[in-house]
């Protein structure tokens, strides 16, 4: 089950907060994904997706922008984090804990992320475009 954030504190608490993105953008789209079958939920408040999706409510959470994705995910564990962008015409993947150039050519990086991104990648490759 995917988890989809809202852009606005608390989902936009039914449009106390925001200029009603959550029922303007995100309710359309998620209509249409479950409309296509798959089985998203939302907008959901982002600063208790990621608490949900690790105690295995969610499979996949989607952020609307980089910090209310990568905070949450770096906590939970930074070491095999990884990160889609999404709508581009090439699968990208990214490792979580960002460029390490304080510890490049050191030899104590640890791989973990980059082996987990590259194996999402391998896996997402092999699954058909809808």
């Amino acid at each position: 089950m995917i988890g989809v954030c809202g852009i606005n504190p608390h989902a936009g608490e039914n449009g106390l907060f925001g200029y009603g993105e959550e029922e303007e953008k995100i309710v359309p789209a998620l209509d249409v994904l479950c409309a296509d079958g798959i089985d998203a939920r939302g907008p959901l408040p982002a600063d208790t997706a990621f608490f949900l999706a690790g105690r295995g409510d969610y499979d996949l959470i989607v952020a609307m922008y980089h910090d209310q994705g990568h905070g949450p995910v770096k906590v939970l564990g930074i070491e095999a984090g990884v990160n889609l962008t999404v709508g581009l015409p090439v699968i990208r993947t990214s490792v979580d804990h960002g460029t390490a150039f304080d510890i490049a050519g050191k030899g104590v990086a640890e791989a973990g992320s980059m082996v987990e991104a590259v194996r999402q990648a391998a896996e997402m490759s092999s699954v058909p475009v809808r």
